[in-house]
């Protein structure tokens, strides 16, 4: 088959993408919240100022990300290190443009999400499939990154847009975007809705719902939070994924298998 096939065959040994098991979405969420109580706490915490972080932060990515080209195969601590990095630098591309440059939150969110489906409508065209069990080339590491970065800024700007602006709140808004990944797991599981289109709705949903969480826990209890400070909810969470990350280094259960995939 051709590489625009709707279906195709994966050489496993090439893709750089963990295999999507409980543990994918364990670490997910908690690198999503990292992003947004790290970022705060580079920034305001340490007193860094948003400019001075985000510029650190950003050539910490870069490096980190090269690092991840370059490796042939999926590494855990590198892969998972990448999303926390791109996780905090997503926070801060969302919070330069509020804080920095004035952008409203509904025009910021609107336009990730309109940059978020161009980067997949020109993934799909130009490599046949969105599959993250193809991520077997540079071309379409590329785009997954690039898909990455936009659902953690939209996500941030989209969490605090319901949190803060809306005036929902915290905790109502993890219990709404709770509810929503519900709804994506159950089109999949109980209606059979395609995988790769209910895999991404998951992912973007997954980021409000942990920079919304993180608020929660880290912010003081008269904006709405559980005042645990942004030192404390980071180093827990980072804590926590750096446990999993060395499970998943020793036991192997996430590593990428041989399968055919849907478009």
């Amino acid at each position: 088959m051709t590489a625009n096939s709707p279906r195709m065959t994966l050489r496993t040994v090439g893709n750089k993408v963990p295999e999507v098991t409980v543990w994918f979405w364990i670490v997910k969420v908690l690198a999503t919240t990292v992003g947004e109580t790290f970022a705060d706490f580079l920034n305001d915490t340490l007193g860094l100022g948003l400019s001075a972080t985000s510029i650190a932060m950003t050539v910490l990515l870069v490096v980190v990300l090269a690092a991840q080209f370059r490796s042939r195969t999926y590494r855990p601590p590198l892969y998972w290190l990448t999303v926390v990095l791109i996780s905090v630098v997503g926070t801060l591309l969302t919070d330069n443009l509020s804080d920095n440059l004035g952008v409203p939150l509904p025009v910021s969110t609107a336009v990730f999400a309109v940059l978020l489906a161009v980067t997949f409508t020109v993934w799909r065209r130009r490599e046949g499939t969105l599959s993250i069990h193809a991520v077997d080339t540079g071309s379409r590491e590329g785009f997954y990154w690039a898909a990455i970065l936009f659902t953690f800024a939209l996500g941030t700007a989209a969490g605090d847009l319901i949190a803060e602006q809306v005036g929902l709140g915290y905790l109502a808004s993890v219990g709404l975007f709770a509810l929503a990944i519900a709804v994506v797991a159950l089109a999949r599981y109980g209606f059979r809705a395609n995988a790769v289109g209910t895999f991404w709705a998951a992912y973007v949903l997954t980021r409000p719902l942990g920079a919304s969480l993180g608020d929660l826990l880290s912010q003081d209890r008269s904006d709405g939070g559980l005042g645990l400070g942004t030192t404390g909810t980071s180093l827990l969470f980072l804590v926590v994924i750096a446990a999993i990350v060395v499970h998943l280094t020793r036991s192997r259960v996430d590593r990428p298998v041989l399968r055919g995939h849907d478009a």
